[in-house]
């Protein structure tokens, strides 16, 4: 491009009040304010002024390009990034979108006190300051036969605090076998780092006997630990101690035996599996003197953090400076409290978690069917003759680090395109106001209705309907739409 060229192009660049007084400006004001939509223009502009500079040639007229990237990067910055999906993959508690999902009442409670002042700290009878765990110790403490409990914002919080307030300075001992990653980066030796306490190892990866703790044991020995596996698994030869002879060896030489047991389930389970997982309950009658784990797991209320246990170790916590930064807000604390009272009047299947994991599989049959002909008949009111859906079965999960090796067997609806790849329509779904997360299956998109929640089926429908509808979609050769 000649120097000429080039300078003809920088000057058709359009100013920056032109810009502003387009008419696709103002919506961007009440969303921004002028300054930041001045800002963003601004860099746009300079961005063509320096891909002009550096001799590439623009693929339409300079003005039309400045508008065009410049209203789709403030319709960007405008739209939030936080939005509500549909789960259609058929992971119950699934981290990335979120793990689980509140019930009605634990979502009223959160409401309820997040618009106005509320008793977080204070308490009417006494006239004067109230602790916020107050709100929920009792509650917790008679679903898990605890002496005394506290809540924190996390698990890994939780785990941090007992250690820190219990062991810090001094020796834990952990069976290898139970060194484990848990989600993202969160590994069991480096919070055990972190909380100040040297760790002591024992045991082989797949077999542990008690008297390799017993052997173990010194002077600066303050906690035994054991942990939950989350989403590992040992096939084989397995052998660990029982948390009865854990807690026999911790008790006769004075140490603390503290389990992670990171789940969170408070009640039984109607799952054919389920009788592998320890309920908190069972902990705490076995010996357990800390117990710690997730509120938005099996539990499934909002991300918390509980340590039950014993009302002395308790108290150290609720005096340890550290528990300041990690304490729980207000509407965490509602909804976990509402979420506590739907079992202890056992009404634990209104929450989504547990009505989820235990809903029959002709129940999804049904969900599954009923959702094929809202398709159907989306599909076939647009003319949409290359897509496929039918019902087809599907081996769902749990998620969340629990029961990794088991199913949850159950029913969705398969969407196969004859003229885009399953990618491709996935995507699509995703890209819909309300996007859409569906499984993708040998070459089809597959919707597992076990994870779906009230009006979902519609909003599925309206994100295949703008598909179906939008330039991107070439209808190909003709596929039946199948029940």
């Amino acid at each position: 491009m000649t120097q000429t060229g080039t300078e003809a192009l920088l000057r058709s660049i359009p100013a920056m009040d032109e810009l502003l007084n387009a008419d696709w400006v103002p919506e961007f004001f009440g969303t921004l304010g002028r300054e930041q939509v001045k800002s963003t223009i601004a860099g746009v502009l300079d961005d063509l002024r320096r891909e002009i500079r550096g001799g590439e040639p623009p693929a339409a007229p300079v003005a039309s390009i400045a508008a065009e990237r410049a209203a789709a990067l403030l319709r960007a910055k405008s739209a939030s990034t936080f939005k509500p999906v549909v789960n259609a993959t058929g992971v119950v508690i699934h981290t990335n979108l979120g793990r689980a999902p509140l019930a009605e009442g634990a979502l009223a409670a959160a409401g309820a006190v997040s618009g106005t002042y509320s008793t977080l700290e204070y308490s009417p009878e006494k006239g004067g300051r109230e602790v916020r765990n107050a709100h929920v110790e009792w509650a917790l403490c008679r679903l898990t036969g605890a002496e005394s409990a506290l809540v924190v914002n996390n698990n890994a919080a939780a785990v941090l605090l007992a250690l820190s307030a219990t062991a810090r300075g001094r020796e834990l001992i952990v069976s290898a076998g139970e060194l484990v990653e848990i989600g993202d980066s969160f590994r069991i030796p480096e919070i055990l780092s972190f909380s100040g306490v040297d760790m002591r190892v024992v045991g082989c990866t797949n077999s542990t006997r008690i008297e390799d703790f017993s052997a173990a044991i010194t002077e600066n020995t303050a906690v035994l630990l054991k942990v939950h596996p989350s989403n590992y698994r040992i096939e084989g030869f397995v052998r660990s101690p029982s948390r009865k002879e854990l807690a026999e060896l911790a008790s006769s030489r004075g140490l603390v035996l503290m389990e992670d047991l990171g789940s969170g389930l408070l009640c039984s389970l109607k799952a054919a599996f389920a009788h592998r997982e320890h309920q908190v309950r069972d902990s705490v009658k076995a010996g357990c003197d800390i117990v710690t784990f997730s509120g938005d797991k099996l539990l499934g209320g909002p991300q918390i953090g509980v340590i039950a246990g014993s009302k002395p170790l308790l108290d150290r916590m609720k005096r340890h400076q550290l528990l300041r930064a990690l304490r729980v807000d207000k509407m965490t604390l509602a909804a976990f409290d509402a979420t506590l009272q739907l079992y202890l009047s056992g009404r634990q299947r209104e929450i989504p978690v547990i009505r989820m994991i235990e809903t029959d599989k002709s129940v999804l049959l049904e969900k599954a069917r009923k959702l094929s002909r809202v398709l159907k008949r989306r599909a076939a009111d647009l003319g949409a003759s290359d897509i496929t859906v039918s019902v087809v079965e599907t081996e769902d999960a749990v998620g969340g680090g629990t029961f990794p090796a088991d199913t949850l067997p159950g029913y969705g609806v398969s969407l196969r395109s004859a003229s885009a790849g399953a990618e491709d329509v996935a995507a699509a779904l995703r890209a819909a106001p309300v996007p859409v997360i569906p499984a993708v299956r040998d070459g089809c998109v597959v919707l597992h209705t076990r994870t779906l929640l009230a009006g979902d089926e519609k909003r599925i429908a309206s994100a295949l309907a703008l598909y179906l509808a939008s330039p991107s979609h070439f209808p190909g050769s003709d596929c039946r739409l199948d029940d």
